[in-house]
């Protein structure tokens, strides 16, 4: 086989076979394929595209380039989720203990965040102790003991997933639903979950902005998790103004936890739930219907806060900060911005409010770089609040760094105008 002719079968629109994938997966990830002709293969993709079976050979062949986790020993069916990413997006924070208080064992593996804010694990560890690294066999006796770990991925899990992307970043082959498909459903094949929720977030603060475009997304990702013979269902869910009204890491663990003391904001405990029934269905442990009542029931006993607790401790994490989130560090300053007109917020340009977080120190530039856990913003307003003059719309919670720059972008995010409108939380559901 010579990666000439695969290229050209697929620049002339033709189906590559499972052998002939699997090939390309592996000769690049042994550096036996250059860059350029691995672009070129991109540039074909992305122009022509790929069938179902294309895709998930492609997410098979770049999840068995590197670590694949056997969670077979962990009694019952394992769950997990993912999320596309967005502003406030802090919904795993509360799922796992929520769902982990219902029966069900939640094994989740994560990545760091790159952009606007933390991803969920420089979340946890604004936590103080809280450890991310966990090996395999702790990592399953944990799940098995309190049914619910969340750590760190293994720095070998889709080698080759990791080389693909950078490529794709600077050869303009970014936007490729297969593409993105295989690359997202390579590391949560890897990571071992038997049943997967997938939240796709849709709005002007998501990677998708075009509802079509990500239903096209979800439904390939639930295909791919299907013909790997996983269970596999995905949500859509609005990503026009931030979830919740916290953006920024202790700021987001805060609101998580008074989430699971079922205080949270209204917008993020729907996500969850609707997260969390499918979860708790694919699990045997209930009909969805019976799910949601049951998750409902869980965040009013206490019973998933008292989870987090168990989480967090097992993890090394200092559990008074849980109990008493007045010992989180706080920023120096906190900054309003006022409404100067009456009327409602009418919208909000999503990823401006995460690009003022990363302003701040909420967020990092690349891979090693800093975050303030402490620093972000909190919303007094949302889309359909009336204001008035004066009336507070958030606060900018910030230390030294990018205060102005923050300031200025917030003002010109935040649009009042005469009408109220509404946000449709949940899109659409993919099963």
């Amino acid at each position: 086989m010579r990666m000439l002719d695969l290229i050209a079968k697929k620049r002339d629109n033709k189906e590559l076979s499972k052998n002939e994938i699997e090939f390309i997966i592996k000769s690049y990830t042994n550096e036996e394929v250059p860059d350029y002709q691995m672009s070129a293969f991109l540039m074909s993709v992305y122009f022509n595209g790929m069938t179902d079976q294309e895709s998930t050979d492609l997410a098979l062949a770049m999840m068995h380039s590197g670590d694949v986790f056997d969670l077979s020993l962990i009694d019952g069916i394992k769950v997990d989720k993912h999320s596309t990413g967005g502003v406030g997006d802090k919904v795993t924070l509360v799922l796992g203990p929520l769902v982990a208080s219902c029966g069900a064992k939640f094994a989740k593996m994560s990545g760091r965040g790159l952009g606007h804010t933390g991803g969920t694990l420089d979340k946890l560890e604004s936590i103080p102790g809280y450890n991310i690294v966990l090996d395999e066999q702790s990592f399953i006796k944990q799940v098995n003991e309190i049914g619910v770990a969340v750590i760190g991925q293994s720095k070998n899990i889709t080698p080759a997933d990791k080389k693909m992307y950078a490529l794709r970043d600077v050869t303009g082959t970014v936007r490729s639903i297969p593409l993105i498909a295989s690359s997202i459903m390579s590391k949560k094949l890897a990571s071992g979950a038997d049943a997967i929720c997938l939240d796709v977030k849709v709005g002007n603060g998501a990677f998708m902005s075009d509802i079509e475009e990500a239903k096209k997304l979800a439904e390939l990702m639930v295909n791919i998790g299907k013909l790997a013979g996983r269970k596999v269902k995905a949500i859509l869910t609005n990503m026009d103004e931030p979830l919740g009204f916290s953006v920024g890491n202790s700021l987001e663990v805060i609101e998580a936890i008074e989430t699971l003391k079922g205080n949270g904001p209204k917008d993020l405990e729907t996500v969850v739930l609707e997260v969390g029934s499918y979860l708790i269905e694919d699990a045997g442990i209930a009909t969805k219907d019976a799910a949601m009542t049951l998750l409902k029931e869980k965040l009013d006993n206490g019973e998933a806060f008292n989870k987090l607790i168990e989480l967090v401790s097992a993890q090394g994490g200092d559990i008074s900060f849980i109990k008493d989130v007045s010992k989180f560090k706080k920023a120096s300053r906190i900054i309003p911005l006022i409404a100067d007109k009456e009327g409602f917020i009418e919208s909000m340009t999503t990823i401006d409010i995460g690009l003022a977080a990363a302003y701040l120190g909420a967020g990092r530039e690349t891979v090693d770089g800093q975050i303030d856990p402490a620093v972000g913003i909190v919303f007094k307003k949302k889309i359909g609040d009336r204001v008035m003059v004066g009336d507070v719309i958030l606060e900018i919670h910030a230390n030294d760094k990018g205060i102005e720059d923050a300031f200025n972008t917030l003002k010109e995010a935040i649009h009042i105008g005469s009408k109220k409108n509404d946000v449709t939380l949940i899109e659409g559901v993919i099963v």
